[in-house]
């Protein structure tokens, strides 16, 4: 292993939230505005409590800037605007993925990105981590030649990295399951940890092969939030099960049981076409002192905030509507990053 790194959980204090203004049609087409109200709605759900960390906002033109400035402007000087080339808004997945060096200085690792294995490719998303490095957050950065997405990786701080099968070792992004071995010891490498955990399948409907911030959390070290089915009309409900199995199955880096926190699955949501969409209330933004999680419209969303707000007694939860969004292919965790102090 090369010099001591320590990954950094979502749980530490925040400099900033990195996120993008939702501009382009070729990304969103008909949703687009609905896509922009639930934005705004999530930026007015974070930044409602004078104690969250500001946002860093990519705005990629000055029409798209002024457009942004307009509809968050009572936020003012909370709100800070970059122009920053982007393809589309999954930062999670395209930015790069901060980390503690032993000096204690804060450092970067990127991974090498194919637009979630050839589907959706985006002008400017496959060098977007570089650029943000060299110009906004100026710090050192490692590369790695592994193709994946930071929504496929989970990391508790405490030596752990959880991911899934079916996205890092899918032959879309270069890999196989032959390759796991491979694959495990650059993870262990980019975050100084010592274990990798695997889950198998993520959700009905995700198209990015089952990206683990859908599916389970960290929310503590060795500590994982999941879905459970809410009824018998879940379309994940073997899925979910299975997860829950397979997490009750592993262990720490002591060899201690993880902690598990299930709290309700959505259901079934669907599309404008009527088709299954992957809605997770796993995917919620976690910030220095507000969770966002996302709101589908169904019976559950109350029950589920509900249930984080257990899981984060000292946060202010706040369920944020993220149907339109979602259309689009994701939510509030996939569409931020948290850049530690």
């Amino acid at each position: 292993m090369v010099e001591a790194i320590r990954a950094l959980p979502e749980w530490v204090p925040n400099a900033a939230c990195l996120t993008a203004w939702p501009a382009h049609e070729y990304a969103w087409g008909e949703h687009l505005a609905n896509a922009q109200r639930e934005f705004v709605g999530f930026c007015n759900a974070l930044l409602s409590h004078p104690g969250s960390e500001p946002i860093d906002l990519l705005v990629d033109s000055a029409e798209h800037e002024r457009d942004a400035r307009r509809a968050l402007e009572q936020h003012g000087a909370r709100v800070r605007y970059h122009r920053v080339p982007y393809g589309d808004v999954w930062l999670r997945d395209t930015s790069p993925i901060f980390v503690r060096a032993s000096t204690g200085a804060l450092e970067a690792v990127r991974f090498a990105f194919n637009g979630w294995g050839g589907k959706y490719e985006y002008p400017g998303d496959d060098t977007l981590a570089e650029r943000l490095v060299d110009a906004l957050y100026k710090v050192p950065c490692r590369s790695f030649s592994l193709i994946t997405e930071g929504g496929a990786l989970e990391v508790d701080g405490e030596g752990l990295v959880l991911t899934t099968v079916t996205c890092l070792l899918n032959e879309n992004r270069g890999s196989s399951p032959g390759a796991r071995a491979e694959v495990e010891a650059t993870l262990k490498e980019a975050f100084g940890a010592p274990k990798v955990l695997w889950l198998g399948e993520g959700l009905y409907g995700d198209h990015t092969d089952g990206h683990i911030d859908n599916i389970a959390r960290f929310v503590g070290p060795g500590a994982v939030v999941h879905m459970r089915p809410s009824d018998g009309d879940d379309p994940n409900a073997e899925v979910l099960a299975q997860i829950e199995r397979d997490l009750a199955a592993m262990r720490t880096v002591s060899g201690q049981p993880l902690t598990l926190h299930a709290i309700p699955s959505p259901l079934r949501v669907l599309n404008t076409q009527g088709e299954v969409m992957a809605a997770s209330y796993c995917n919620f933004y976690l910030g220095n002192a507000v969770v966002v999680m996302p709101a589908f419209g169904t019976p559950y969303d109350e029950p589920a905030r509900a249930a984080l707000a257990k899981i984060f007694p000292r946060h202010q939860v706040i369920a944020s509507p993220a149907r339109s969004f979602l259309e689009g292919g994701g939510t509030f965790h996939c569409m931020t990053r948290q850049v530690p102090r």
